[in-house]
């Protein structure tokens, strides 16, 4: 990176991801660690449990209603307030499901933990976009701006990509690769990239000019899609990789149980639900 780039590193402030690869397959690293896992065909209660991230489940809750009416059985959800803890809380048993997160953050933490989780479906597209407290368009951003930016690798390097989409930098590498600020090839405005947990960027519009935010949070911390300055095009090849999903343990994969639960989520009914909660910020991917 040139050196007239400024990199900020801010420090992740509390434990903390719309949450996809360019396949659709999460794929393992050849070694696996050993993980502690739960009979789930066995659980005492019959209760699903559901990971998640942050408060904002109003959809995941009416398909949870609808579920429950359909079949009599019982599904709950454990929320978390950092990307990283649904998929632990996976591998450990701690849970049966977890809808949080995109085909590349997956694919990434199986092969740093050499795990397999895996997809039983796919749920939404919730395009990433950058937001201000201060700006009104791109075109007002002035030299020496400062921008937060998701402090993972997965939602840090999309980040840039939107960046560089935006025409604010250049950046070495093609959409999915997992670069980091040391990949940023030219920033003629000399903006201040700062990194930080990506719950935390909605909380940094007062102090910084622009801010790269995971649809999640946006919608955690009431912001409209409608203002956002600048958004992924959903359209784009690079971006279905981002699509979510439902994930299980590989052992799971064919589990009735959870796939029935997957069939009440792909519905009409849930495209509806999705319309009308998010205003169209989230888009129906199966």
């Amino acid at each position: 990176m040139k050196k007239f780039t400024k990199i900020a590193l801010a420090l992740a402030l509390v434990l903390g991801f719309s949450a996809c690869g360019a396949n659709k397959e999460a794929k393992p690293a050849d070694s696996k660690e050993e993980v502690k896992t739960e009979d789930t065909s066995k659980k005492e209660d019959g209760t699903i449990k559901i990971g998640v991230v942050g408060e904002y489940n109003d959809v995941l809750n009416e398909v949870i209603k609808r579920y429950e009416e359909g079949t009599g059985k019982k599904a709950e959800l454990v929320i978390f307030s950092d990307y990283s803890q649904p998929n632990e809380a996976l591998l450990a048993g701690d849970i049966d499901l977890n809808a949080y997160q995109h085909y590349k953050f997956l694919n990434e933490f199986n092969e740093s933990k050499g795990s397999d989780l895996v997809s039983i479906g796919d749920t939404m597209l919730a395009p990433m976009a950058l937001y201000s407290n201060k700006l009104k368009s791109i075109d007002e951003l002035e030299d020496g701006a400062k921008i937060a930016i998701p402090n993972d690798p997965t939602n840090g390097a999309r980040a840039l990509f939107l960046l560089q989409e935006a025409g604010l930098i250049k950046v070495e590498g093609e959409a999915g690769d997992l670069i980091g600020l040391d990949k940023v090839t030219d920033n003629p405005k000399n903006l201040e990239l700062i990194e930080m947990d990506a719950s935390q960027t909605t909380r940094s519009l007062d102090d910084c000019d622009l801010a790269a935010v995971n649809d999640t949070f946006a919608l955690d911390a009431g912001l409209d899609k409608e203002t956002a300055i600048f958004k992924e095009d959903p359209k784009t090849e690079s971006v279905k990789q981002y699509i979510n999903l439902i994930a299980v343990r590989k052992e799971d994969e064919n589990n009735e149980e959870y796939k029935e639960f997957v069939k009440y989520y792909q519905t009409e009914e849930t495209k509806k639900d999705m319309e009308e909660i998010t205003k169209g910020a989230w888009i129906p991917a199966w």
